[in-house]
């Protein structure tokens, strides 16, 4: 991380009541930043089951404000994040597709409208107490804590809010974070982390969807037999890989009984679920995937076209250190060797990135479309794409 000494002195920070962002606010101040905290309240709608903790995450974000002495302000974006994220989100659904509401989440309000809206009212920089580091040009890359890695939401955010931002704890280990905050004497040092939908709650995605989707029952189909085994409540709540909630041990028989079904296609015009107790079935796996909407980030080296040696920057040395993706002789445009992410916490595989194909040397379990292939080098994040049908 910069010196304050080097950058500018106004910092706000997005406090979520959480852990993470309250020890990136005493990190900062303690480093010598003038911090503002501020918590973004992006939805407050209880759901059936569920309230939304929204109002008790405020409170403990302005306890730690309270605390530390910095000013605190509450930007309401309950508008816009229904608008950017909830909306697209259904609509992917709507289309057969399972987005990841979170990536949204950081693209158009966390590094977009928070960023937009700091810099209005004074800030020289952002801060979020997410785990990835940044290094100059800018460059995004993973965090220490490789459990904790979030660069697979981040690849999206725009390189002037990159070259804005600070990640206070992206190189600390999650367990060293809780004990310095237990050492800070913060309170919710060990709070329990949210795990379901982004700025949610704990609430399951198919219960979420249900808010806003009626039941519409159709048949689940056995893929290699025509077979009807049992009714979904619509195909739309189910994604491509899912082998729990189908309900259909009546239909576990045979010579197979005893191994689970997995969903391995869904017609969303006719309503139909197809599944399968092969896990070699065809639909679930592929050599290839074919990308949409891709983000090439400007920030580091990439090895240059398959089976090259990389092209060493004139002005420091380092592989093409600041030039675009396609800009002649410094990124390459042709195959392009990279290792991918499919989702958060899954192993880095190797692949050629060759116009907006993927092409891997062995099968991988086909992800559901709509979902993120993240792209890396080393430990740079360097771009990513949405998976098509």
């Amino acid at each position: 991380m910069p010196s304050p000494a080097a950058v500018p002195k106004t910092v706000f920070l997005g406090m979520s009541g959480g852990v993470d962002s309250s020890l990136s606010a005493v990190l900062l101040k303690e480093q010598g930043y003038n911090v503002v905290g501020v918590y973004m309240k992006n939805w407050s709608k209880d759901l059936p089951g569920m309230k939304c903790p929204w109002a008790e995450d405020l409170a403990d974000a302005k306890r730690v404000a309270v605390k530390l002495g910095i000013d605190f302000r509450v930007f309401d974006f309950e508008t816009e994040y229904k608008q950017k994220v909830v909306d697209y989100m259904l609509s992917e659904f709507k289309a057969g597709r399972t987005p990841n509401p979170d990536i949204m989440c950081n693209q158009e309000i966390k590094f977009k409208l928070f960023y937009e809206t700091a810099r209005e009212q004074g800030a020289d920089l952002i801060a979020t107490g997410h785990y990835a580091r940044i290094s100059p040009h800018p460059c995004l890359r993973k965090a220490a804590d490789e459990n904790k890695d979030q660069t697979y939401f981040l690849y999206r955010i725009s390189e002037d809010a990159l070259a804005h931002t600070l990640f206070p704890i992206g190189d600390m280990l999650k367990k060293d974070v809780k004990k310095l905050a237990e050492e800070k004497g913060l309170d919710n040092a060990y709070k329990k982390e949210s795990m379901g939908v982004c700025f949610v709650g704990e609430v399951g995605m198919e219960d979420f969807l249900k808010e806003y989707f009626e039941p519409n029952p159709g048949p689940i189909i056995e893929i290699e037999t025509g077979h009807e085994l049992g009714t979904h409540e619509g195909a739309i709540f189910y994604t491509i890989g899912q082998r729990h909630g189908l309900d259909l041990g009546s239909a576990n028989k045979g010579a197979d009984a005893g191994l689970p079904y997995y969903v391995v296609k869904k017609d969303i015009t006719k309503n139909i679920v197809y599944v399968s107790r092969n896990l070699n079935a065809e639909d679930l796996w592929t050599t290839e995937l074919d990308l949409e909407d891709i983000i090439k980030r400007t920030g580091d080296a990439l090895r240059g076209p398959a089976g090259s040696e990389p092209k060493a920057s004139e002005s420091d040395g380092r592989y093409n250190a600041t030039a675009p993706w396609d800009a002649e002789g410094r990124r390459p445009t042709g195959p392009v060797r990279i290792d991918v992410r499919l989702r958060h916490r899954a192993p880095l595989i190797p692949a050629t990135l060759e116009g907006n194909k993927l092409i891997f040397k062995k099968e991988i379990k086909r992800p559901a479309a709509g979902q993120s292939a993240v792209f890396y080098q080393g430990d740079a994040c360097i771009g990513g794409g949405i998976i098509k049908f």
